[in-house]
């Protein structure tokens, strides 16, 4: 068989099983099935198949039934996160948690992402949605060096979750979630000695924490457009520095012109 063939309709027939079941070995990720559905609906979306395999009302009204929502507006600022919970299982408390455990019930920066691109793919007017508490409760997560935790009880910052924040925000049109500055300072920081970026300041570039990176600074608007055809002194990063590091860890063979789509692609 061709190794270069991609055998679209048995990726759609997959993927329409992962939608309809989740077969036993997911049943352990299960208080992420939110996440899965992104990928599930997301990969159908991309071989236009969505329109044919799923209902997008049902999936909306799902998404939807996962938001965590606050008992009064004075509860915005407790410190708790209302965003999306990752699943069903998720929406209700443990009856025992003095294991100094995570706890799984909260609402959590990846899953809202998630949620809100998953409600975005189905064609879903975020307009409607309680903005409002996610973005007010967001700010609870921001640290003071800029990095976002990805739940309120506490657990690691790093770029992942800066991205999910940056995202939320872009996705609903409205930065009042974070500060922005502050975010910003924290990625640039980031950037490591060869050109990538690390998950935190100081550690090893990381392909998924450049595009972290990168797509943060896009999106909140500090790179500007057509980046590569100005001057590099123009740009908060170091973008020859940023390329050199695309080349040689991920295309040895490609010029550097080649990589012109590398920040296209960030750009959404």
């Amino acid at each position: 068989m061709d190794s270069e063939l991609f055998e679209r309709d048995r990726h759609v027939t997959f993927l329409q099983m992962m939608y309809q079941l989740l077969p036993s070995p997911y049943q352990s990720q299960e208080i992420n099935r939110l996440t899965l559905a992104y990928f599930v609906i997301s990969g159908l979306d991309l071989l236009n198949s969505l329109d044919r395999l799923v209902d997008k009302d049902a999936v909306a009204t799902w998404v939807l039934s996962l938001q965590a929502h606050p008992r009064s507006t004075a509860e915005l600022n407790n410190g708790q996160f209302y965003g999306f919970h990752g699943s069903r299982a998720a929406q209700f408390p443990p009856e025992n948690n003095d294991n100094g455990a995570l706890n799984p019930s909260v609402s959590n920066l990846a899953s809202t992402y998630c949620a809100l691109a998953l409600l975005k793919i189905v064609g879903y007017n975020l307009s409607s949605i309680d903005s409002e508490s996610i973005l007010t409760s967001m700010r609870n997560l921001q640290q003071p060096d800029g990095s976002f935790m990805p739940i309120h009880t506490g657990a690691e910052t790093d770029l992942r979750f800066v991205f999910c924040a940056v995202a939320i925000c872009h996705m609903l049109g409205n930065w009042s979630g974070m500060d922005k500055e502050k975010a910003k300072e924290y990625i640039l920081k980031c950037q490591s000695y060869d050109g990538g970026f690390g998950l935190v300041p100081g550690s090893e570039s990381h392909g998924g924490a450049t595009y972290c990176g990168v797509t943060s600074l896009c999106l909140m608007g500090f790179i500007e457009d057509e980046i590569l055809s100005k001057n590099a002194p123009s740009s908060i990063i170091d973008v020859p520095l940023l390329l050199d590091w695309c080349v040689q860890v991920y295309f040895p063979t490609y010029t550097l012109q080649a990589l012109s789509g590398f920040l296209e692609i960030v750009r959404f």
